[in-house]
């Protein structure tokens, strides 16, 4: 069987794990971003593809590659330090010979030998940065062609002196190409915008920041998959499958819970293809399998969610923010000069949306549930004791007695030496909770809402029956009015009839009340904490 026989028979995948290519792997129309990218190098700028972790980048980079290659315009040299050792940045001589040995090893794949010669012969004589830039001019001069060097997973070099040496000169380079030739575009992938290293090092390593690519284009392609992206990719897939799929909706489906983060999007597909679709009866692909798929991530352990946990328990502050974001819905101005608001940015764990949000509604989940579990772990005598049946015929769930039983929790604690640590953290307190009571049968999606009373949206799915318990702040009866109305539209486009109010008072002398309430047609019970 020739080579592109056997590609062309071979079953495609979502992809979750390394570069996606599309002759294995279900992809996204993402033709738009690369044209976007493919025009700055056409422009020649030097810049980084800066995104968080599983996002698309080395899949770019190998698409970049093979099409700048394909128009006969430019030699290309992809390279990663990925890997290498420690030892190759110990001194210069070494860097110097790693990384025409990485350019020499693109040369000869690729058939360009009187470059190879050229970077053979210089590897035996390269012993300084010095040296390397009138080698890299050389080779400029050499080439017939446009010099484009591509370096993946920056950040596993970034934090080391003399790579940010090597970028130095690189920029040194760049501001004299009239006059002496390089590289034409320089592309970099990672996680920080090397402009922006200086978080990543440490208070006492600052002294040796010194900005060393002040001359990259702001990267500014949104990485993120646009319903409409996502179609194309499940066109194919229902396909090749045999599938019947409202395409637009479940893409639709797919963005309401990942916001577009491309790992996500493609998890919860593999989700439903591999693990789901083999239970169905008919083949079909719905948004409630959409809904399923999510309800299982985010009970999912892997490389991403870890990435995301050691991000907040490695940055207190960040953690501390995430927090007041994700459970206490405070509101902030997005403020690209705070290093704690854009480490969050740079770690896909906010964005912003007029004001600093969590990205997706995945890692909402993911956040909370992290948060909850430290909290269950540091009161679990407290909250264990309260995990026992709040249940009602049909499979139903009595959230008015979960309420109350709350309620009374709180009120016995009030006075105790924890009782101002536990109505500091009430909202974390009350959703973990929740969480042993709905323990296998139900799910609870969280969703901070911007309003004046901080509203928190919990809906809670129990066996086939859903609630909504709206968490607020008091802040007086005209605020509370307005919530009410919220609360009540918020169950009309639900087309619930009933809702659950759970308000904490801050106040010191608290009423301790309950009370049901008939507003806009709609039934709430509402429990003052």
């Amino acid at each position: 069987m020739e080579t592109n026989d056997y590609l062309c028979s071979m079953e495609k995948e979502f992809n979750v794990t390394g570069a996606c290519f599309p002759h294995e792997h279900y992809m996204a129309d993402t033709s738009a971003k690369f044209k976007a990218i493919t025009r700055l190098v056409e422009q020649g700028k030097y810049f980084t593809i800066n995104r968080p972790r599983q996002y698309g980048k080395t899949t770019m980079l190998f698409a970049l590659a093979n099409a700048l290659k394909q128009t006969g315009e430019y030699v290309v040299f992809r390279t990663s330090f990925e890997g290498v050792g420690d030892d190759a940045f110990l001194k210069e001589q070494s860097f110097c010979t790693l990384f025409l040995d990485l350019l020499l090893s693109e040369a000869e794949t690729w058939g360009h030998t009187e470059l190879a010669t050229l970077l053979s012969e210089a590897m035996s004589d390269t012993v300084s940065l010095r040296q390397l830039s009138k080698k890299i001019t050389e080779l400029a001069i050499k080439a017939d062609k446009k010099l484009v060097l591509l370096i993946d997973e920056v950040d596993k070099s970034s934090n080391n002196q003399l790579f940010i040496s090597f970028l130095g000169m690189l920029r040194d380079k760049y501001l004299l190409r009239q006059q002496s030739p390089t590289f034409h575009s320089v592309v970099l992938t990672g996680v920080h915008d090397v402009k922006s290293l200086k978080l990543k090092l440490r208070p006492e390593d600052e002294k040796k920041f010194n900005s060393p690519w002040n001359i990259a284009a702001d990267f500014k392609v949104d990485m993120n998959l646009q319903p409409t992206e996502i179609v194309p990719m499940l066109e194919e897939y229902t396909v090749d499958r045999g599938v019947r799929v409202d395409t637009l909706a479940v893409a639709d489906r797919l963005f309401y819970y990942t916001s577009g983060y491309p790992f996500l999007v493609s998890k919860i597909c593999k989700i439903f293809d591999e693990e789901l679709l083999a239970e169905k009866a008919e083949k079909t692909w719905t948004t409630h399998d959409v809904d399923v798929a999510a309800r299982q991530l985010v009970k999912e352990t892997n490389t991403n969610f870890d990435e995301l946990s050691k991000n907040l328990d490695n940055n207190p502050d960040l953690y501390r923010l995430t927090q007041s974001i994700a459970i206490d819905s405070e509101q902030y101005p997005f403020n690209p000069n705070n290093p704690t608001a854009q480490l969050g940015i740079l770690y896909g764990i906010f964005a912003n949306r007029n004001g600093l949000a969590i990205h997706n509604r995945i890692y909402q989940e993911v956040i909370t549930n992290k948060m909850m579990f430290l909290m269950q772990f540091e009161n679990r005598t407290l909250l264990q004791r309260y995990d026992t049946a709040f249940g009602l015929p049909g499979n139903r769930l009595d959230i008015q007695k979960v309420l109350l039983k709350f309620q009374e929790l709180m009120r016995y604690e009030h006075h105790k030496e924890n009782g101002k640590l536990l109505e500091r953290e009430a909202r974390l307190v009350f959703l973990a909770f929740l969480s042993p009571i709905l323990n296998s049968h139900g799910y609870a999606l969280k969703e901070p809402q911007t309003s004046e009373e901080k509203r928190l949206d919990v809906l809670v799915t129990y066996y086939q029956h859903r609630y909504v318990i709206e968490l607020k702040l008091w802040y007086g009866q005209t605020a509370h009015e307005a919530g009410l109305n919220q609360l009540a539209d918020y169950l009309d486009r639900l087309g619930l009839d009933e809702g659950f109010l759970l308000i904490f008072d801050p106040r010191a002398k608290k009423e301790w009340k309950s009370e049901p309430i008939l507003h806009k047609g709609k039934r709430i019970f509402a429990v003052w904490v």
